[in-house]
């Protein structure tokens, strides 16, 4: 089975945020992950997932002015010193929490625009060398434009080949099954032929983002491919629950016992 983490941006959601870990450790979960950490004291989220026991499997870096509108500045070559200091803002949270790996957005940006396209290699090159100075990796994600229109990447093989060109050992990919279905289909061959550079799986239903097992998709099937492939990362819960948390948690435990 693999390791599910539990996205507390998205799920226990009945619970302030930081009564949230317990939530998770309460149905089960031994890892937990979550879009941004930033509005929380870094010591305070350390001492939640030791408190429960739980490991962070991920979080975004910083991603510009969200409400705003920003998802990420790394496209945006005017904004590259806002980036670059946003490296600095993620340090005491990866070193608080331990997390392995952080997902660095792309913003929103056209990649038939050179500059936008010249700015993200340079910032993803950065972030990848920053996060090797931790000893950690960094990770980006096609997203679909259903979701997410305008997003600069979201196109799995174009990830793919960036990373192929900046040649980082610890830059990989971060593969949403729920993105690669609207994205493109063909989940099943896409994990077969990205597993060697895929660092962090996220599931949830397609179309309506909800729990695993309730969509198109044969998610128990998907997740019995990633044992099969040698899969040892976490697959991330980033999905939006039907109704209470807990109450669709019944994937989880068919998962648990299979």
């Amino acid at each position: 089975m693999p390791r599910f983490a539990a996205n507390l941006s998205m799920m226990f959601t009945e619970h302030p945020f930081l009564d949230r870990f317990a939530a998770a450790a309460d149905a089960g979960f031994t890892a937990v992950e979550y879009l941004f950490p930033y509005e929380h004291e870094p010591q305070a989220l350390a001492d939640r997932l030791n408190r429960h026991g739980l490991t962070q499997a991920l979080f975004n870096l910083p991603p510009g002015d969200w409400a705003g509108g920003d998802r990420g500045t790394a496209s945006l070559p005017e904004r590259a010193a806002e980036f670059r200091a946003s490296l600095e803002t993620a340090r005491p949270f990866i070193e608080a929490t331990g997390v392995p790996r952080v997902h660095m957005m792309a913003g929103m940006a056209s990649r038939a625009d050179a500059r936008a396209v010249a700015a993200y290699e340079t910032a993803l090159a950065q972030a990848a060398d920053f996060a090797a100075g931790l000893g950690i990796g960094i990770v980006i994600e096609p997203i679909n434009g259903r979701d997410m229109p305008g997003y600069f990447l979201n196109d799995f093989d174009w990830a793919a080949g960036v990373i192929g060109r900046l040649d980082r050992p610890n830059l990989r990919l971060q593969f949403d099954i729920y993105h690669r279905q609207i994205l493109h289909g063909d989940v099943t061959k896409a994990l077969e032929a990205l597993m060697p550079i895929t660092a962090h799986v996220q599931v949830a239903s397609v179309p309506l983002r909800q729990e695993p097992g309730t969509g198109e998709l044969n998610d128990a099937r998907l997740f019995a491919l990633l044992d099969s492939l040698g899969y040892q990362g976490f697959v991330g819960c980033e999905y939006r629950p039907a109704g209470e948390t807990v109450a669709g948690l019944g994937w989880f435990k068919a998962a648990a016992g299979s």
